[in-house]
């Protein structure tokens, strides 16, 4: 397979490949989607920003011990990863009720969960993501006992180095998606992205429900600003990492 040929299109971002079979090329991208791709639009520069505060974030979880699929990005909008083969799990971390977890148990909106709730949800378009329990996932074989266990302590970990970070830069953590993938020797490292197209993310200096929002719902909920949140997320993360 040549260098730089489009191996995958997804709703944020394109795979190529590159010389080294082990190694692809991901371009985050500028559309936006939601509500399983029903809404769809452009957040100009989110591909840059995703990709920059991403590596940033990716850079920080290495030096704590969490192993990523990041190698480098050789352009604001485009990362080096090494190639995992992604397992069909969405790991969902919260900290604070929102979205779907207040329509389906009708918690309040902010919310202080009693402990971070950890939820798997089967990565498929058709179905919209269905939330599964621990068994469902093992009947349909989608990781190992071994692997999801070693998912929800990643998950967890991943939580308390994110919600430390994030509070640096007088942002609240609500909750976050993640993605894992296995390496060639089989290893669980995780993949994707973290940004705020993936997590939800509260400035901490505003009370008002609306204002306060810096991730994708304002693009999901036509609070307008959208460019402007995901700036300043960015620019409060560079702020702590130089």
């Amino acid at each position: 397979m040549s260098s730089n040929q489009k191996l995958y299109e997804g709703k944020a971002k394109i795979l190529y490949t590159t010389d080294d079979p082990e190694i692809l090329l991901t371009s985050f991208k500028d559309d936006a989607t939601a509500f399983n791709a029903q809404k769809r639009g452009t957040i100009t520069g989110k591909g840059r920003i995703n990709c920059t505060i991403s590596s940033h974030i990716f850079k920080l979880l290495e030096a704590n011990g969490i192993p990523t699929h990041f190698i480098d990005c050789p352009a604001p909008d485009k990362m080096r990863v090494r190639k995992v083969k992604i397992l069909l799990i969405e790991v969902i971390v919260r900290n604070i009720a929102a979205g779907s977890l207040c329509k389906q148990t009708g918690l309040a909106e902010g919310t202080v969960l009693k402990f971070p709730l950890v939820e798997y949800c089967y990565k498929n378009d058709s179905l919209q993501d269905p939330l599964l329990t621990r068994d469902r996932l093992l009947i349909m074989e989608l990781a190992t006992p071994e692997q999801l266990e070693q998912i929800r302590t990643f998950a967890l970990k991943i939580n308390d180095i994110l919600k430390n970070f994030f509070n640096q830069c007088q942002i609240t953590l609500v909750d976050f998606k993640l993605e894992f993938g296995l390496d060639w020797q089989n290893n669980l490292i995780l993949a994707d992205e973290i940004s705020p197209d993936s997590c939800r993310l509260w400035d901490q200096s505003q009370t008002d429900s609306n204002l306060r929002v810096m991730d994708k719902d304002r693009f999901r909920r036509d609070l307008g600003n959208v460019e402007t949140a995901y700036q300043q997320v960015l620019e409060r993360i560079l702020s702590q990492t130089g």
